[in-house]
């Protein structure tokens, strides 16, 4: 019953930005945000290109020094990479019987570090959106398409907000963010928050699967029938259900 109404709430998010995903189309100037100063150039919906710009500068372009250390740390206990390390240590781990407690034990001694993880990435979603905001569903619809361009962007060839992946490479940044987002929950940390962001993160891969965007040109929107069925199929899904979808890579199981 949970899940239901949580897929009819995203649903009715879809319905609230009058199912925008499809909307967002290629050559669409931002939409005005009284909150938000325009930017020159910008395609695609206003909001959703900030959140996915502040959180780059967060976590990537401008991290700060105690995120540095977190980084730091969490590399050094997964092996090297806190992207591709991490990843692995998931996809292995998951496949066990013992999953999810061995991976919860694996986790526990960084634990801290992903607390620092977990808040600054919730505060860049809590400083544009509500917690569990409908509206959510069309910025991670937004990316999973690759309809967002933000000029700002253009320094770093990356203009376009999705999940970068090098050009005719399928993209396992989703993958990545799964893997995190379990640890979190599993170690109690904003428990509730990434059990909701979870399904978000599988819609967008779905939809990405799909459209196969560039990073460098805004793509057309995928069909609305498209964007509200991945919705209703995507968005109840819980956690371990969720688990079972990421074990097929890069692309779900039947797209791609």
């Amino acid at each position: 019953m949970l899940r239901a109404s949580a897929g009819a709430a995203a649903l009715a998010g879809l319905a609230a930005t009058g199912v925008a995903p499809a909307r967002a189309a290629t050559g669409t100037a931002a939409q005005r945000t009284p909150d938000l100063p325009p930017v020159p150039g910008m395609l695609g919906d206003r909001r959703a290109n900030e959140v996915w710009y502040q959180l780059d500068e967060v976590a990537l372009y401008r991290a700060s020094p105690e995120l540095l250390a977190a980084y730091r740390d969490i590399g050094l206990h997964v092996g090297g990479s806190i992207e591709s390390g991490f990843r692995t240590v998931w996809q292995e781990m998951s496949k066990s019987p013992e999953y999810p407690g061995n991976f919860r034990t694996f986790m526990a001694p960084i634990e801290g570090p992903l607390r620092v993880v977990s808040r600054i990435q919730l505060d860049v979603f809590d400083s544009l959106y509500r917690p569990y905001d409908p509206r959510l569903v069309a910025a991670f619809a937004y990316f999973g398409q690759g309809v967002l361009y933000d000029p700002r962007r253009e320094n770093v060839r990356s203009p376009v907000h999705t999940m970068d992946t090098p050009p005719g490479r399928a993209p396992v940044g989703y993958h990545t963010w799964h893997a995190y987002m379990r640890a979190m929950m599993l170690l109690g940390i904003d428990r509730p928050r990434w059990a909701a962001f979870a399904p978000l993160n599988a819609y967008a891969w779905a939809l990405q699967s799909v459209a196969k965007p560039s990073t460098q040109t805004p793509s057309p929107p995928l069909p609305r029938e498209t964007v509200v069925r991945f919705a209703a199929t995507w968005l109840p899904r819980g956690p371990r259900r969720l688990d079972a979808d990421f074990q097929s890579f890069p692309y779900p199981r039947g797209i791609g």
